[in-house]
């Protein structure tokens, strides 16, 4: 296996948006000839948009653009921004009356971070997607869907640490496989040696706690840390409630909400949407050997996994076409025909075909997303002054 840059991964095209102020932004993945999706939620609360696309029992249709954003449920209108992008240059799929992009998005909620008014925009997303056709940008830290990223969040805001957006990439032969992940945990992160590199400090900020020790230690009420929901909003919970088994079993339930883990395997070679469904699940094992703990009803952890597909070129092709004049009545029957021969093409081992198996792929995603999470966190280090400067304080805040 050959480590390699994520820009030297040719069928992705990566754009950031970066509101530094609002502390937010998103993170544009676009696949210039189309791509087969597959998808993997396994945290208790995503937001996700055109999610149903990938579902194995819906039609293979090429996607075009994944957004990674922050601003929760607010930022997944931000797609709007790519999708007329790309309706400007004719891509998407066709239809008798123009094109239709296919974008994909799933946020994380860093409104505790920066302003919590401060939300992605369609212009963002638009401006994101322009840059993809000039360069691409697969920068890692606080940038992009990184931006306002923390974790470490069981003890409240005032104990976490910074997260943010991660790459890693590698090559077994003529296969490419490449992970982007946007750490935004609840639980604390940790390095392929067991180190940790991020998650629940202590009250001085001076070391990093057990998170999940924390957890069992606050359930059975004897822990001399502070409740789950952090000392800001100690007196909505109650001291005392915590000395009431039923109690505490709602303390636990009641934990910081802010997070969600973003991820997305991309590689060139060809798999069905229901392989590359398996493969995101393979490659929630990267989430679960870094983030501890993981997959939380109080995580909306999400996994991507994209494919580049013949196919998806000839049917941008022929929308090019489009745009280019040729509207004749013969349109559609031409259409008919590429798709046609594109699915020929894919039964058969033309040159460009990559084929790869799902154990093979999948393994290697588990392992490059646990580098990309690494790469995250050692990426969007701040000091404590400017993260405890940039948390919301509870107090102003109705609960």
């Amino acid at each position: 296996m050959e480590r390699i840059s994520w820009n030297e991964i040719e069928f992705v095209k990566v754009g950031n948006a970066t509101d530094a102020e609002g502390k937010t932004g998103l993170t544009v993945l676009r696949f210039p000839q189309g791509a087969q999706g597959g998808l993997h939620i396994s945290g208790g609360g995503p937001a996700a948009r055109e999610s149903g696309i990938l579902d194995p029992t819906t039609a293979p249709t090429p996607v075009n653009a994944l957004v990674l954003g922050g601003g929760s449920a607010f930022g997944l209108c931000a797609s709007d921004g790519v999708m007329q992008c790309l309706e400007e240059r004719n891509i998407g799929f066709p239809t008798v009356y123009g094109v239709v992009p296919i974008v994909c998005q799933s946020d994380i909620y860093d409104l505790s971070y920066g302003n919590p008014n401060a939300r992605p925009t369609v212009q963002m997303a638009y401006d994101a997607c322009e840059r993809t056709f000039t360069s691409t940008e697969p920068i890692s830290g606080n940038v992009g869907a990184g931006t306002g990223a923390t974790v470490g969040k069981v003890c409240g805001m005032e104990r976490a640490m910074k997260g943010g957006i991660g790459y890693a990439a590698a090559k077994l032969g003529d296969l490419v496989v490449g992970a982007v992940v946007v750490v935004n945990a609840f639980g604390n992160v940790y390095g392929r040696h067991g180190h940790a590199l991020g998650g629940v400090m202590d009250e001085g900020r001076q070391n990093i706690l057990d998170a999940c020790q924390l957890i069992f230690d606050q359930y059975e009420g004897h822990s001399e840390s502070k409740p789950l929901l952090g000392e800001s909003v100690k007196s909505s919970v109650g001291s005392e409630a915590l000395q009431n088994g039923h109690s505490q079993h709602k303390a636990v339930l009641g934990m910081e909400k802010g997070n969600t883990t973003i991820g997305a395997i991309v590689t060139n070679a060809t798999f069905t949407k229901g392989e590359l469904t398996k493969i995101a699940m393979m490659a929630t094992n990267g989430y679960a050997r870094s983030i501890r703990p993981v997959g939380t009803l109080s995580d909306g952890d999400t996994i991507y996994a994209f494919s580049v597909s013949e196919s998806d070129t000839l049917v941008e092709y022929d929308a090019n076409k489009r745009a280019n004049g040729n509207n004749d009545d013969h349109h559609f029957e031409i259409q008919n025909g590429l798709r046609r021969i594109a699915e020929s093409q894919s039964t058969c081992n033309i040159e460009k075909e990559v084929v790869a198996d799902v154990n093979v792929v999948g393994t290697l995603a588990a392992e490059l997303m646990s580098d990309a999470i690494e790469d995250a966190m050692r990426a969007s280090r701040v000091d404590h002054s400017e993260f405890l400067a940039n948390i919301i304080d509870l107090h102003e805040v109705k609960i």
